[in-house]
């Protein structure tokens, strides 16, 4: 709202509300949905990493004009719809390393929440009845446009939509709208309806954060009008401040022109998950801090996709290590180091290319430890036990494939090993050759062989 960063101060001691607008379930989710819910999720993750108490509220719009046109398509119901579409986006997320929301509320069970809401304000005179609905009116609230910075002449003047002659100004924005034959509808005290999209997020919000909450975020994209009409319609309601903190995260570009399915330039994350893993999908993401937009190519996946690797090769290296007899332990350092790092970038506005170096950094240190065999076996363990706590944040350290090796190749890994073992270097180099051909990688170390996928 200020536009600057400001220090966080939760309303009630540690206890931090949370809502993050989600998405319309009409069609697959596509990169910037998941650029979104891996934003919100790095966020909700640092916040309880920090000991705050985080009720987070994430929900599905699964009633709106995009809704009814593609089951009109598909010759489906919109419920129909909604079921086959909110499975793949949990699916997707959860591939993501996204968290499940706390609440993740659907807007058509919470409609007579949002009739309430929209009586409530034609009570207080904020809203007015015309031909095709029920209307918000923008100019009885004299601080809209406060969050995007616009004022209502400069909204007037730069308006683009086709006029409704009957609305009071440009700007008013339906709360109910009188349904057409054969579109879904609910009972109201102005005739059968269904609600306006701005009007879900305030009832849901409400319902399970209360009237004021902490954090409200959202793509940029919403800033202007979702989030304005939802500020006006919440705060005229129930007189009360809306969200404290407003977080929104940037676009992602493609040939510098946002990502978006109206433009028709937009990848699915199923498309994108059949050429890349979906956790250096997540790292990508967070190679750029949440507010800045990213330009997407295959060639930042692949920068993403090596850097991953390189984690992933860290942690198989760290799991193999065994310390000699009376290791210096130098474990100790190279973790305060990092975790000063970490938690300075992340606690200025979740500075997440910050986090990453840091991990980098602690990457490159430890493996000189345990290059001079200075790492003992208590140092390993607490590399092993702060490096999970990192993740617990970032969610990239330890792999999510869920490839597995065939019992064939975990044989020749075995044979290979016994042939080392053995000193028969011809055949382990026979071996490893065969390896390759299956797509895997084996690195010799001082105690023993770890393998990757290539």
């Amino acid at each position: 709202m200020s536009g600057k960063k400001e220090e966080f101060l939760p309303l009630h001691g540690k206890k931090v509300g949370m809502y993050v607008c989600g998405p319309t379930v009409y069609d697959f989710g596509h990169l910037g949905h998941g650029r979104s819910a891996v934003s919100f999720d790095v966020i909700r993750r640092y916040l309880k990493y920090r000991g705050y108490d985080v009720t987070f509220v994430t929900n599905y719009t699964d009633i709106e004009d995009k809704m009814i046109h593609r089951a009109e398509l598909m010759k489906i119901t919109v419920p129909e719809l909604a079921a086959r579409i909110i499975p793949e986006y949990e699916r997707d997320y959860g591939s993501l390393g996204v968290l499940p929301g706390d609440v993740q509320p659907k807007a058509t069970d919470h409609v007579q929440q949002m009739i309430e809401i929209v009586s409530d304000l034609e009570k207080k005179g904020m809203a007015y009845v015309i031909s095709d609905g029920v209307y918000y009116d923008v100019s009885r609230f004299k601080q809209y446009g406060k969050l995007s910075g616009q004022n209502l002449d400069e909204l007037k003047n730069g308006i683009r939509v086709a006029v409704n002659e009957e609305k009071r100004t440009p700007h008013d924005f339906v709360l109910w709208k009188f349904s057409k034959p054969g579109e879904p509808s609910w009972e109201s005290p102005w005739g059968p309806g269904r609600p306006g999209w701005h009007i879900e997020c305030s009832a849901m919000s409400r319902k399970y954060l209360g009237d004021t909450f902490e954090i409200h975020g959202g793509g940029a994209d919403l800033v202007f009008p979702h989030h304005e009409c939802e500020i006006a319609q919440s705060e005229a309601s129930s007189k009360k401040p809306f969200a404290k903190y407003w977080l929104h995260n940037g676009f992602i570009r493609i040939d510098n022109e946002k990502m978006s399915k109206s433009l028709g330039n937009f990848f699915t994350l199923r498309d994108i998950f059949e050429k890349y893993l979906p956790q250096a999908v997540r790292f990508l993401f967070l190679q750029t801090h949440y507010r800045s937009p990213i330009d997407f190519s295959d060639a930042i996946l692949d920068q993403a996709t090596n850097g991953l690797t390189r984690i992933h090769d860290f942690m198989r290296r760290l799991y193999a290590y065994d310390a000699p007899d009376g290791a210096d332990d130098d474990a100790g350092k190279v973790i305060e180091t990092c975790r000063s790092k970490f938690e300075n970038g992340m606690d200025d506005d979740f500075e997440t290319p910050v986090a990453l170096a840091a991990c980098f950094d602690l990457i490159k240190d430890a493996n000189v430890l345990m290059d001079s065999f200075r790492l003992s076996d208590e140092g390993k363990n607490s590399l092993i036990h702060w490096v999970r706590e990192i993740d617990m944040v970032l969610a990239i350290f330890e792999s999510t494939s869920t490839e597995s090796l065939d019992s064939d190749v975990l044989a020749l890994i075995s044979q290979r090993e016994d042939a080392r073992k053995r000193k028969d270097w011809k055949k382990a180099d026979e071996l490893r050759e065969e390896l390759l051909q299956h797509g895997v990688q084996v690195e010799d170390t001082a105690k023993g062989t770890v393998w990757k996928k290539v």
